[in-house]
């Protein structure tokens, strides 16, 4: 079923996911395999973020600020609570590209031990 516009926007609802403990570890393993999309803050993500994660914050995302013919692999999604991915998740989607959410964001990541870095 094909939500509207306006509601696909509203982070309701369940887009498909990946478990952070499913993934692949190293990090750099897990970013050769997959684009990692993250839609947090920019102070967010400077303050612990996914090796190889782009940054590219949910109130200034849009297809036209992602280079789409790059993307030739997977994308995950990521947020603090995967609440902000599920919506980056619908319109990568509509948009033909093979998206998920990492399943309970960053919390999860960061529960798990799972490595990060900063600036």
């Amino acid at each position: 079923m094909k939500l509207p516009r306006w509601l696909e926007w509203l982070p309701l609802g369940h887009v498909e996911s990946i478990d952070p403990a499913d993934l692949p570890c190293p990090a750099e393993v897990l970013a050769e395999q997959f684009h990692l999309l993250d839609v947090r803050t920019p102070a967010e993500w400077s303050q612990s973020r996914i090796h190889g994660s782009i940054n590219v914050p949910l109130h200034r995302f849009s297809l036209s600020s992602l280079d789409l013919d790059t993307i030739n692999k997977p994308v995950i999604c990521i947020c603090l609570s995967a609440h902000r991915s599920t919506l980056a998740v619908r319109k990568l989607r509509r948009a033909g590209i093979e998206a998920y959410e990492l399943k309970g964001g960053m919390l999860n990541w960061w529960r798990l031990h799972l490595p990060t870095e900063k600036n």
